[in-house]
């Protein structure tokens, strides 16, 4: 008679290898996304135009990797590095899973939103210009068209979100 651990665990080694199952279905990356908003222009937030993103001109909020930290933390650090900026009322907006199937992008971007704290500065610095051409404010219903925007951002619109809407 077989004890029950060795039944308990007899399916484990069946199961697929993880260097093969990344070529089938790729782990999605977890990102943070920023829409930095002001209290001095209503209904707009900093757009970026990026120099290079997967192989396409898009345009997106600050948005970087989660490493180890709160969402909150990810934002106000992302937000720092790419334009030079303090947050303040960092808070969650909205979170979504962007598949494109044919580009093998998967990723599941929270996204936050956080006021500019004045009392530090109001405006931007296009603190890495090699990846970015510079930081503009964007009325909401002036969104560029779904094309160019990343693939988060766009899926995001297509969900029906709108930043300055409860």
């Amino acid at each position: 008679m077989e004890s029950s651990s060795s039944n308990t665990h007899a399916g484990l080694n069946k199961r697929p290898k993880l260097e093969d199952a990344e070529d089938k279905f790729p782990r999605p990356g977890v990102g943070v996304g920023v829409f930095v908003t002001s209290q001095s222009i209503p209904s707009a937030y900093y757009l970026g135009r990026e120099k290079i993103v997967l192989d396409q001109d898009s345009m997106p909020c600050q948005v970087a990797i989660l490493n180890l930290e709160s969402w909150e933390e990810c934002g106000r650090r992302e937000t720092m590095e790419e334009t030079g900026l303090k947050l303040k009322e960092v808070s969650f907006a909205h979170v979504n899973n962007a598949v494109n199937r044919p580009t093998k992008y998967h990723y599941v971007t929270i996204f936050m939103k956080g006021e500019v704290d004045s009392s530090y500065k109001e405006e931007p610095e296009n603190t890495e210009p090699d990846k970015c051409e510079g930081w503009q404010w964007t009325k909401w219903e002036d969104i560029p068209s779904p094309e160019k925007l990343f693939w988060s951002l766009r899926f995001t619109l297509a969900e029906g979100f709108n930043l300055f809407k409860p």
